[in-house]
């Protein structure tokens, strides 16, 4: 992998942890020579991973919407910095242009952004490796929330095992690394051809 997304907080949160983590995760990047894409903040987790990379020489890709780019918000150190009319258009460049996604910490925003990269493998846009950096148990619920979806009938054991979880950087990238997609099923088959031939 050359180029991975990472999602994460404009905030720090409260445990020093989890900005440990966004540290030891960019110092890992630049170790490997993979080069971040991110949403082009200098706040935060954001602001912590980014610069943990620039400061050792290591390559930054900043994707920002043109409503968020602001002076106090956006990382003027990065690579290269890439803004967008929208929202929706930051995520359609982002996946184009990386080979896995990484969460981090973070509040709403890395949520949506998290599951619609599964939500992408889930209907095989997409066929990326989507990882969890689990600091702190930091996502333990959500990942509950998970197992409710499947014990409810709204979610096939296979597609949540498309979550990569990781409690430390080197086993998520292990995980990265060994990804296998699960193959297409008939019902996603036929919604595809379906809609090729509308």
């Amino acid at each position: 992998m050359k180029k991975i997304v990472v999602f994460c907080g404009s905030s720090l949160g409260f445990n020093p942890i989890y900005k440990n983590a966004a540290i030891e995760l960019g110092n890992y990047f630049v170790n490997n020579d993979i080069t971040l894409v991110y949403g082009g903040g200098k706040i935060g987790m954001m602001g912590v991973l980014s610069e943990t990379i620039l400061n050792k020489g290591g390559k930054v890709i900043g994707i920002i919407p043109a409503l968020l780019k602001k002076e106090e918000v956006v990382n003027p150190h990065v690579t290269e910095l890439i803004v967008t009319k929208t929202m929706s258009e930051r995520k359609i460049l982002m996946s184009k242009m990386i080979d896995g996604y990484i969460s981090l910490p973070g509040g709403f925003g890395t949520l949506d952004e998290l599951f619609e990269g599964l939500t992408l493998g889930q209907l095989h846009i997409e066929q990326k490796p989507n990882g969890i950096l689990n600091i702190n148990g930091f996502f333990d619920h959500t990942l509950k929330q998970l197992e409710v979806m499947v014990a409810e009938g709204y979610l096939k054991q296979e597609n949540k095992e498309m979550l990569l979880v990781g409690n430390n950087v080197s086993e998520l990238m292990l995980k990265m690394y060994s990804y296998i997609a699960p193959e297409k099923s008939a019902v996603i088959n036929k919604v595809i051809n379906h809609d090729h031939k509308l």
